[in-house]
């Protein structure tokens, strides 16, 4: 049986009432089918996909079109979770046009709730060109991956006080643009709070503390599913490199060994068919 769509007032209320909201990234339909199945709340289709999937050492190189077919394949695979496009590097900066026309693409033709983008003041008039078109959208602050040029790396961010109060200013600048929610990422709990308590809309954190109203992982990080390094902030609930890699070696075993395929692995011809073969293959090289 299909769950109730998940829907904004229905995020809101669970702010409301307390409970904490659950979000995770999926890239494909496979794993899009589990969370649905779990019941995640909200899914980010993530331009973390570069790193996790396309194996890239950035965000930076996902582009809309990359963006666009990998929220298709996660929306078919959870038409009841809160879906949201993750906005890639030059696809809102340029101008709010391009922006509201980027951002259309990921509701049309993908299907999504909803999409994201990172920054504070500096992106708050695009907020509300996309609000205004009927978008909603995510805010996005603390570590935002796509400015890590200016950033200095992948560092959490917020902790010292001038730091801190730009973020938890920016917070209360992008609600009033009429963002709906804000990602919070790798800032100290207590900024974490100090946003939460502040805001009407809700906020989710990934590394920003137990205090936010939801969490967020990165699925390939929760999973043990990717090594290139691991942020402070991750739980591990699998290790799934470990039962991968475990499985590929015992398949090359078995292959070596002439173990797979066995009998059962093997379609059967129909009674008598195999001897006939035979005979005509026989009856063939003697011509």
């Amino acid at each position: 049986m299909a769950r109730e769509k998940v829907t904004i007032p229905y995020l809101f209320q669970k702010k409301a009432r307390g409970e904490k909201i659950t979000m995770l990234t999926c890239y494909d339909y496979p794993t899009a089918l589990l969370e649905e199945k779990a019941g995640v709340d909200i899914i980010l289709v993530g331009d973390s996909l570069a790193m996790t999937v396309l194996g890239y050492d950035s965000t930076l190189p996902a582009t809309m079109d990359v963006m666009v077919v990998h929220a298709q394949a996660v929306r078919r695979g959870a038409p009841g979770a809160f879906l949201i496009g993750d906005m890639p590097y030059m696809s809102y900066q340029v101008s709010k046009e391009e922006a509201i026309r980027n951002a259309g693409r990921f509701m049309a033709e993908a299907g999504c709730d909803a999409v994201k983008l990172e920054g504070g003041r500096n992106v708050a008039e695009v907020v509300e060109a996309l609000t205004r078109a009927t978008i909603p959208v995510m805010g996005h602050l603390g570590l935002t991956p796509q400015s890590i040029a200016q950033l200095g790396g992948f560092k959490a961010q917020g902790r010292d006080v001038e730091t801190a109060l730009r973020v938890v200013e920016d917070a209360k600048i992008l609600e009033q643009a009429g963002a709906f929610a804000i990602l919070l990422e790798a800032v100290p709990p207590e900024v974490g709070r100090i946003v939460t308590e502040r805001a009407s809309i809700p906020i989710i954190g990934i590394g920003a503390g137990p205090h936010c109203d939801g969490q967020l992982l990165i699925v390939h990080d929760m999973l043990g599913f990717f090594e290139a390094f691991t942020p402070k902030f991750v739980k591990k609930y699998a290790d799934l490199n470990g039962v991968i890699l475990k499985a590929f070696r015992e398949y090359m075993d078995d292959v070596a060994a002439g173990r797979f395929p066995a009998p059962e692995h093997c379609y059967t011809m129909k009674p008598g068919e195999a001897a006939r073969l035979e005979s005509l293959v026989r009856e063939g090289e003697k011509r």
